[in-house]
Parts: C-alpha cells; structure tokens; sequence
C-alpha cells in the first residue's frame, strides 16, 4: 500500500452568505451568466426559486470547478456527487485523481490486483467523472483502509469523509469490528480526519513511504492508526 489521505487543500473557496433565495439566484446570474429565466415564456416557469438556485450552482460548478463550503448554505451541499463500486472501466478516472493527488500514486495494476481480489473498491463520482476513490481489504474480523484519495480540485468539501464513512459501514456489514489505516506522517489534514472520525495512533512504520518530494531520497513514516467498530 502506497497510497495516504490527501490533505484536503481546497484551490479557491467561494462564500454564500445567507441570502434570500431570489438574491442567492441573482448573485449567481451576476457572476455567471445563467441564471434560471423567470417570464412566463419558459418551460420552467413556476418552479421554487430554491431549485432554479440550486441549477444554477450545479451549473457554476461544473464550468468553472469552483469549491463551494458547504456549511454556508443548503443551496450550496453538493448533492451531486455520488458514491458507487468500482468497475474495470472507471480505472481511467482514478488514475487521474491518483496522479493528481500523490506524489507517489499507486500504479493502474495495483488497482487492478484489488479488484480482482474483490477488495472493496468505491469511486467518487460527479456528473463530468470520477474525482475520488477508496479502496479497504476486510479478513479476520478487521478492515484495512488501504486509499483514500480525493482530486485536489474537489478537497476540502468532505467528500474524503463520506468515502471513510462509506467504507466503515460496508466493513460492519461483513462483521468487522476494528479498523486500520495508515497515513504520511506529515499528512496533517488526513490525520486530523481520521482522529475527527475516531481513529487513534497505535504505532509507526519507518520508511513505509516513497519520498513525497522530488529529488528527495528519505522515504517517510507511517502513522498507524485504529478504532473499533
């Protein structure tokens, strides 16, 4: 495994303030250009203002991959990303948040190998692709959370969190009553993830990483950590 959580640094972070939802839809139509139309000429004439609000937000999201935080507004949750199984054919899109996330990413026959042995392998998926992943291996009563990887565009929404969730809850439903990880040690974002979810540092593995850094030859050490379930 080679794999850690991503930091979860977001690249820009737009703020809604609590605004009606007609000045929440007119700030979007000033910023974006497509606003939902409101004469009665168009199809969608009648609908609540909240939803022609939420359109247009999926619509912003998707042009310009704006990171939106979600505790300012319920217009702003991303009910748009979906968690689901992984398939062979998804393994295009999750090299590509692989690579983006990791210095040193797992290779596409790591993946491959997991699937083929039927670990539990999720993608995180919006409506242009797939911006996450995990994959867990669950045997003898424990799950081994193996990668937990979010695009950096996507960071910092708490998508890596609902992947963490997901995978604890499909390790209790084959009986699982401990879970372990580990993360960089100098992954301060995943580690603070992980102790928010309750995991706690139980040992070290010296060396366990390739060098996160390029040109550097010092691999890093692992935290390990654990929690039951």
């Amino acid at each position: 495994m080679a794999a850690a959580s991503p930091a979860g640094i977001g690249r820009l972070e737009v703020r809604l303030y609590p605004l009606s939802p007609r000045h929440r839809l007119i700030w979007v139509h000033l910023v974006t250009g497509i606003g939902a139309k409101h004469d009665r000429g168009q199809q969608n004439y009648g609908r609540k203002h909240e939803e022609y609000c939420s359109d247009s937000l999926t619509l912003l999201h998707q042009r310009t991959r704006l990171v939106f935080n979600p505790a300012m507004s319920a217009v702003a949750r991303d009910t748009s990303i979906a968690l689901r199984t992984m398939q062979e054919s998804d393994l295009p899109g999750v090299m590509l948040a692989e690579r983006a996330a990791y210095a040193a990413p797992w290779s596409e026959g790591i993946f491959r190998d997991c699937l083929r042995v039927r670990y539990c392998c999720l993608v995180a998926e919006d409506a242009l692709g797939i911006i996450g992943h995990g994959v867990m291996s669950v045997a003898a009563g424990d799950c081994h959370i193996l990668n937990v990887c979010v695009h950096p565009d996507f960071q910092r929404r708490g998508i890596g969190r609902r992947m963490l969730r997901r995978l604890i809850a499909l390790a209790r439903r084959q009986d699982a009553d401990s879970a372990f990880l580990e993360v960089r040690e100098s992954n301060a974002g995943a580690i603070a993830l992980y102790r928010s979810e309750g995991f706690d540092e139980i040992g070290m593995r010296r060396a366990y990483y390739p060098p996160s850094i390029p040109g550097r030859e010092e691999r890093e050490d692992a935290l390990v950590m654990a929690r039951a379930l």
